[in-house]
């Protein structure tokens, strides 16, 4: 059965109109638009982007959900899906990923790695037939919303060392640690689950309190980690801090003051640096040793990994011309 509300024409007009869907929870938008509404000589000329963010998360479930759909027999069996992981199973992203004209992940890294059977989640194949239409985007940073204000400071390439400097003793004294420009600070900010690898940080815990540096950690999540981070802060209430909630103005101190900052993602890798090749503690505890031994031994060359990230044009600027030549490239798209 196909359906409208007669809204007396089309909301947003039916020329130049580009909807973009975010994951599985809205990956029925592009195929409701193909099969409600281009099949039947309406909205034409609509195009929708797709974009990815976490190939893990896909909305699965039993395949006769689909007779509430409101679709018909040929479009509910695109979401019939069969893998190792699920089983048979309707698959929601495996729909929205054919029936958009265009996809996007969150950045180069990520495009190639949902392209692989590790990244893809059971569909990597599906994406593969769809690589024509894949590109990776990396968000803009809005500099306005990223100042840390208030007591911290704004630096650019000419002023690092002291800029960060201010910013890291600025930090100390808000979270009420010793307050010192020469202890190593690392800061974690994320979701406290699997894909970020936080346990991993934990696993290192008792080594990185050796090694005499300050430890903020910043999330929510899994009752475990979430637990595992107030332990942490109470063992070494000098060394480490463990905030469990989320707060975007900590987020942006904890970006301005910390000298590294771990990203230890099982899959949606980002940041450069000190890197490692598996999800095991010894090798983050590697990459950590490294990058501490450059801080402490060979500090201008430090500075200079933080000045080449500094080079780049990360600006909202760079990504919106971007995600304009992916949806120019959708509008062309029959």
């Amino acid at each position: 059965m196909v359906w409208h509300v007669p809204c007396g024409g089309v909301t947003y007009g039916d020329t130049n109109l580009a909807f973009i869907a975010n994951d599985w929870h809205t990956a029925l938008l592009p195929v409701y638009l193909q099969a409600h509404y281009r099949d039947y000589g309406k909205m034409t000329y609509a195009r929708c982007v797709f974009v990815i963010h976490n190939m893990a998360h896909q909305g699965r479930g039993p395949f006769a959900e689909t007779a509430f759909l409101e679709l018909n027999d040929t479009y509910k069996e695109m979401f019939r899906l069969y893998d190792p992981v699920g089983g048979e199973h309707m698959n929601i992203m495996k729909v929205g990923l054919q029936t958009s004209h265009r996809l996007v992940a969150v950045s180069h890294g990520y495009a190639w790695e949902c392209l692989t059977p590790e990244g893809g989640w059971g569909l990597h194949t599906i994406l593969g037939e769809a690589k024509w239409k894949l590109r990776g985007i990396v968000n803009g940073i809005d500099t306005q919303e990223w100042n840390p204000g208030d007591g911290y400071t704004n630096y650019s390439m000419a002023d690092l060392v002291e800029g960060k400097r201010r910013c890291k003793m600025a930090l100390q004294a808000e979270l009420g640690l010793p307050v010192s420009p020469d202890i190593p600070m690392l800061g974690f900010i994320g979701r406290l689950d699997y894909q970020k690898g936080v346990d991993l940080i934990r696993d290192n815990y008792d080594w990185l309190m050796s090694e005499k540096v300050q430890l903020v950690l910043l999330g929510s999540g899994r009752d475990d980690l979430e637990a595992a981070l107030r332990d942490m802060e109470a063992r070494n209430k000098d060394q480490c801090r463990g905030w469990v909630g989320f707060s975007v103005k900590m987020a942006h101190r904890i970006t301005a003051g910390c000298d590294v900052l771990l990203m230890p993602s099982r899959f949606e890798p980002c940041g450069t640096g000190w890197v490692f090749d598996s999800a095991d503690a010894s090798k983050l505890r590697g990459s950590i040793g490294d990058a501490l031994f450059t801080y402490r031994q060979y500090r201008q060359s430090f500075n200079s990994i933080a000045l080449r990230g500094m080079e780049q044009d990360l600006s909202w600027d760079k990504a919106a011309a971007q995600y304009e030549e992916v949806l120019v490239a959708a509008k062309f798209q029959w």
